[in-house]
């Protein structure tokens, strides 16, 4: 997989620190001597590493560093009822400490609302996910809105463009 990988880097002319591969928890645990050694190669070779879901599963927080990762994304059903929920906040709350002590970014997922945006920043989450930011959309969609909003800047910067 290793070799496939670093083969379809080099042809597509692709910088690895471009790309970060992302797990699911319960992934990682179904082989974590296998995953461990995976993740190392992958990280040797420039790709950062993130756990999606943490929080889900049923794994020992004793394979946080084992596993080279660069980032956490705390599972939407903590978020949920982050603003409502004691119990929410707190395990929000206790990710993000961990995480920044262990050096790794948070991002959680399944933000739909600015009350909970303004409580993952004041939790100090370094990234958010979900309708609140915006919709899924298909890559020509992105990248039609894109251009828009990058015509719009240009337009207050510079005036009226062609």
């Amino acid at each position: 997989m290793i070799d496939t990988v670093r083969a379809a880097l080099f042809e597509n002319s692709i910088d690895p620190r471009q790309l970060q591969l992302e797990l699911t928890e319960s992934t990682l645990m179904k082989n974590p001597e296998f995953s461990a050694e995976l993740l190392k190669q992958i990280s040797d070779i420039g790709i950062a590493v993130s756990i999606d879901d943490f929080g889900t599963g049923y794994s020992s927080l004793s394979y946080l560093k084992r596993f080279p990762i660069s980032e956490l994304k705390i599972d939407q059903s903590f978020i949920k009822d982050i603003t409502t929920s004691v119990d929410d906040a707190a395990i929000a709350g206790a990710v993000v400490a961990m995480a920044h002590s262990l050096r790794l970014r948070v991002v959680a997922e399944g933000v739909e609302t600015a009350e909970q945006m303004e409580f993952l920043r004041s939790l100090g989450c370094d990234l958010v996910q979900g309708y609140f930011i915006s919709e899924p959309q298909s890559a020509r969609e992105f990248e039609r809105r894109l251009i828009a909003a990058n015509k719009q800047e240009v337009t207050k910067v510079f005036g009226r463009v062609a």
